[in-house]
């Protein structure tokens, strides 16, 4: 008896993406004079993803500019981060239409992030694929994994994705993916503003759940750390929860998606178009070189 293949899906993180290639990339312009740098990037690397990785399923998904229900919990998260940059937004519907063109639906929800519909798509697709990997710059997205969750990322000096699974997640940070939201719960996130324990750093941190578990643990042990320790935390508590709760990414966000709509097959005649008016001649080039229709 021929043995079933194994499915997996792909999620892409497509603003982290797009952010990514903006600034990594010089402003590439179009026969237009349009900047397309995070465009051909985003391509260039989904292109890659699905040359190596050949994934059944693809959905792709997108922050919106509104403000999200940790903003309502919060006032002052992300509040440091500079306004995106008008060159990037501009690029963002050019991104949408070529995804559109390759048939991958696009998923975005008002007052949520990215990460968020990412989180719910692998809870309620879980059982059903045998493989899921997350596309993402975003560093966040590593509390998913586990046995069938990956998270496929750049690394600096590497030429290809780097595919965290439980085991490299363990050993870059010390900790298993379930517990780097209470990492960043004690010791916070200035890129998110997100304020956690004061005085407490990474190392600390990473002490300290070592020995006792979640934060809620750390809490209910508080008789067990030393006294200026203790302290810290007693005086930070309610900035520890919630950074916690504004760490966690949300996994019931309400979407209507069933997974047959994600079922995927490249077609390179639907993108050539698209590329053409880009002006994307290297992406041509290595689609007709690697004859990418034939998986």
């Amino acid at each position: 008896m021929e043995k079933k293949k194994k499915e997996k899906i792909l999620l892409i993180d497509s603003s982290a993406l797009m952010y990514k290639a903006f600034y990594a990339l010089p402003p590439l312009k179009n026969k237009r004079g349009k900047q397309v740098n995070a465009v051909y990037g985003f391509f260039l690397t989904l292109i890659k993803a699905l040359e190596d990785k050949e994934p059944d399923y693809l959905v792709a998904t997108f922050d919106l500019p509104k403000k999200t229900f940790r903003h309502k919990r919060y006032k002052l998260y992300k509040a440091h981060r500079p306004e995106t940059p008008k060159e990037l937004i501009e690029q963002i519907p050019k991104v949408k239409k070529g995804i559109k063109m390759l048939g991958i639906p696009v998923l975005e929800k008002e007052g949520y992030e990215a990460d968020d519909i990412i989180g719910t798509l692998t809870k309620r697709w879980k059982k059903k694929i045998d493989e899921i990997i997350i596309m993402t710059e975003d560093r966040d997205l590593l509390q998913l994994v586990d046995e069938k969750v990956k998270v496929a990322s750049s690394l600096r000096g590497k030429k290809d994705l780097f595919i965290f699974n439980r085991k490299e997640v363990e050993e870059k940070y010390g900790l298993p993916p379930s517990l780097l939201v209470d990492f960043k719960a004690l010791c916070g996130d200035p890129s998110d503003n997100i304020p956690g324990v004061k005085g407490v750093g990474k190392k600390t941190a990473c002490k300290l759940i070592k020995e006792f578990g979640s934060v809620e643990k750390i809490y209910s042990s508080l008789e067990k750390i030393e006294p200026s320790l203790r302290k810290k935390l007693e005086e930070n508590k309610k900035e520890a929860f919630l950074s916690k709760e504004l760490s966690l990414i949300e996994k019931d966000v309400p979407l209507e998606i069933s997974i047959s709509k994600a079922r995927f097959q490249f077609k390179k005649e639907n993108l050539i178009p698209f590329l053409e008016e880009m002006n994307f001649k290297a992406i041509l080039k290595r689609i007709e070189e690697k004859n990418m229709s034939l998986f």
